[in-house]
C-alpha cells in the first residue's frame, strides 16, 4: 500500500469542532477534487489506525488540506487528531474517491459531508465556472457551518444554509422531499449528495421520486 509521512504545517479550528490541518504534499502526490484518502497518525499505536478523509485543498496547492470534525466522547481517530499540531506527523495513503465534478447542478451536504464539495468549489472558482451551481447545507445550528464565509463569497445567493435547531426560536428546517422541489436544477443538471449514510440515502430515494435520472445522482459508491 502506497503511504507517505507528511509533516503538519498547520493547525486551526474553523468551528468549535472541525479542525483544519495543513501538511507537506509528497512529492508527484495528485488527486481529483472530490477525492480522499486514508490518513493515520504517525505514533506509536495508530500507524494503522487508518480513517478515510477528504481533500479540501486543490491539486495545484503546493501543500495538502483536511478540514475535519472531531467528535468527542469515544475516544476515536478523530478525537486524537485534537492533540496533533504543527510539527506533528500524519501518514497519508492511494487516493480514493468517486464524487468529482460532472458539469453545473445542486450540491447537497450535510454537516462534515461539505468537505468533497470544498475543493471542488474552490476549483471551479479557480476556473471560473461557479456559475449554475447551487448548494444546500445542512447543519444543526448556524455555529456547525463549515466556512460559511467562503462559501458565500463563492456562491453569493446559491448558497443555502438549512438550520434543524436555529438559535434564533425560528422553526427548524430539515432538507426534505418539499425543499428539493423546491430547488430542482434544468434537465440535465447533476445533483451531489454527500453526509451521512441515511441522509445521502434518504435524498437520493426523494430525487428520484421527483423524477431526477438516478445516472445524475452522484454519490460516494
Amino acid at each position: 500500500m502506497e503511504k507517505h509521512v507528511v509533516k503538519v504545517i498547520n493547525t486551526a479550528f474553523v468551528t468549535h469542532n472541525v479542525k483544519r490541518f495543513t501538511l507537506q504534499k509528497p512529492v508527484g502526490y495528485t488527486f481529483i477534487s472530490g477525492q480522499a484518502t486514508d490518513v493515520s497518525i504517525n505514533k506509536p499505536g495508530l500507524e494503522d489506525e487508518l480513517r478515510p478523509f477528504t481533500f479540501t485543498c486543490l491539486n495545484s496547492d503546493d501543500h495538502l488540506e483536511f478540514t475535519i470534525k472531531i467528535y468527542k466522547g469515544h475516544n476515536g481517530i478523530t478525537e486524537k487528531l485534537l492533540d496533533v499540531n504543527a510539527g506533528d506527523e500524519l501518514i497519508v495513503h492511494e487516493v480514493f474517491g468517486a464524487i468529482n465534478f460532472k458539469g453545473p447542478g445542486l450540491f447537497i451536504a450535510g454537516g462534515a459531508g461539505l468537505t468533497p464539495f470544498i475543493s471542488i468549489l474552490r476549483q471551479l472558482k479557480k476556473d471560473n465556472r461557479l456559475a449554475g451551481n447551487k448548494l444546500l447545507f445542512a447543519n444543526h445550528t448556524e455555529d456547525d457551518i463549515i466556512i460559511k464565509d467562503e462559501l458565500n463569497e463563492m456562491l453569493d445567493g446559491n448558497h443555502i444554509d438549512i438550520i434543524s435547531e436555529p438559535k434564533s426560536g425560528k422553526p427548524g428546517k430539515r432538507i426534505d422531499k418539499d425543499l428539493l422541489k423546491q430547488h430542482l436544477m434544468e434537465t440535465g443538471n447533476y445533483y451531489y449528495i454527500c453526509g451521512p449514510d441515511p441522509f445521502v440515502a434518504q435524498i437520493k430515494d426523494d430525487l428520484v421520486d421527483l423524477g431526477v435520472p438516478k445516472e445524475q445522482i452522484v454519490i460516494e459508491e
